[in-house]
């Protein structure tokens, strides 16, 4: 069977709205051309669509599957299959992903990225029956909601330590906090030092004369709020000239940019080539636990305070400076020991979780160019299975 043209197979349009029209804590999805989807009260779709994005400043196209009632951005692109008989639309969402780098390969402008619709008549999508389009989609679908499960563990187990840490750190309802006299909002025993008299900052470095032949590269571009995403691997010569801070288990990374955005990120276990940019400051624990530094140093007073000592117009930048500066709650001994004997539990799941994401997301990586291409028998297909850790 031919593939066919995606624009015979769809009716196009796209949303009418600015990207600033979004609303935090909205009631209906807003797809802008953001990889992460945004929140507005208003919607002018109620369907079901694949949202792809119509321009990018990297070139990078996010694309999204939604059914039910959205919003659209003006250059994002909503696109409906005309018979969902011949055509389904989860099957295009996942079609799509395979063809984001020709669409970026396709994509015109300097500064910022442009797909236009006659670079979307370029789109093939695979010639493939209704029926095992859906063979397809179901097994697709299995990884992304194992995916998606995996996903919502963790925020549980997170939002869980950060409740403990509010109830503990900031009501003051710590054990024993009954017996504890508290003198200008503070604990007896307890003290609120700079962060640099508790932990250190980018304490270590790799340079020409000392450094792996092979080092695995995390860019600030890589990390979102707790998450690192793609670590690319290198020779030292060919990284770039910011690649150069290490890091040790339990060091917080916290992107100098845009610091509002929280990117910021827990390192765990990393392999000893493991080298992050130049643009985070590496936080390194040194008189309290690095549970205790990682949830102390991504609050919201925290984020309050690199946010007002930032500086610069159209990138907000802070300095390592400005991390050691900051004031931090000490609490005494005890109670750091005995919130780290809790938390750390946690995080540790959280880690075992995160490694079977990225091995779900690995498998499908992989699995989704053979489903298209017929290489694999969609009928004898074993589905995934939860791993409880």
């Amino acid at each position: 069977m031919t593939p066919q043209g995606l624009l015979s197979l769809c009716n196009v349009t796209t949303g009418k709205l600015d990207s600033n029209a979004a609303v935090e804590g909205g009631a209906y999805p807003f797809f802008t051309c953001a990889p992460q989807t945004l929140a507005i009260n208003t919607y002018a779709f109620d369907t079901e669509a694949v949202l792809l994005a119509g321009n990018n400043a990297s070139g990078v196209f996010p694309v999204n599957y939604f059914n039910g009632k959205f919003n659209a951005y003006q250059r994002t692109y909503v696109l409906e299959s005309k018979d969902t008989d011949v055509l389904d639309n989860r099957f295009l969402f996942f079609a799509l992903q395979l063809q984001l780098k020709l669409l970026q390969n396709l994509s015109t402008g300097a500064a910022t990225k442009f797909l236009t619709l006659g670079i979307m008549k370029e789109i093939q999508v695979p010639a493939v029956s209704i029926v095992d389009q859906r063979k397809i989609v179901g097994i697709l679908s299995a990884y992304d909601n194992l995916i998606t499960a995996n996903q919502r563990r963790i925020q549980l187990l997170e939002e869980s330590a950060r409740l403990l840490y509010r109830e503990w750190f900031v009501k003051l309802r710590f054990p024993g906090h009954e017996t504890v006299p508290v003198v200008d909002g503070v604990p007896e025993g307890w003290d609120i030092p700079k962060l640099a008299e508790i932990v250190d900052v980018n304490t270590s470095a790799i340079s020409a004369k000392n450094h792996p032949e092979l080092i695995r590269y995390i860019d600030i571009s890589s990390v979102e709020t707790g998450e690192i995403g793609d670590v690319d691997e290198v020779s030292f010569d060919e990284a770039p000239g910011r690649a150069r801070r290490r890091v040790q288990h339990g060091d917080v990374i916290w992107s100098c940019v845009r610091p509002n955005r929280r990117s910021y990120a827990l390192i765990w276990e990393p392999e000893d080539n493991l080298i992050v940019s130049t643009g985070f400051a590496v936080l390194t624990a040194r008189a309290v636990t690095f549970s205790y530094l990682y949830f102390t140093s991504t609050t919201d007073d925290f984020v309050s305070y690199l946010t007002s000592v930032a500086t610069g117009a159209a990138y907000p930048a802070v300095t390592a400076k400005d991390f050691e500066k900051a004031p931090i709650l000490l609490p005494d001994k005890e109670t750091l020991e005995a919130f780290d004997r809790i938390v750390l539990p946690m995080l540790e799941q959280i880690e075992t979780i995160k490694r079977h994401t990225k091995q779900l997301r690995q498998a499908r990586y992989l699995l989704l160019p053979r489903l298209m291409s017929g290489a694999l028998d969609v009928s004898r297909f074993t589905l995934p299975k939860e791993v409880v850790p």
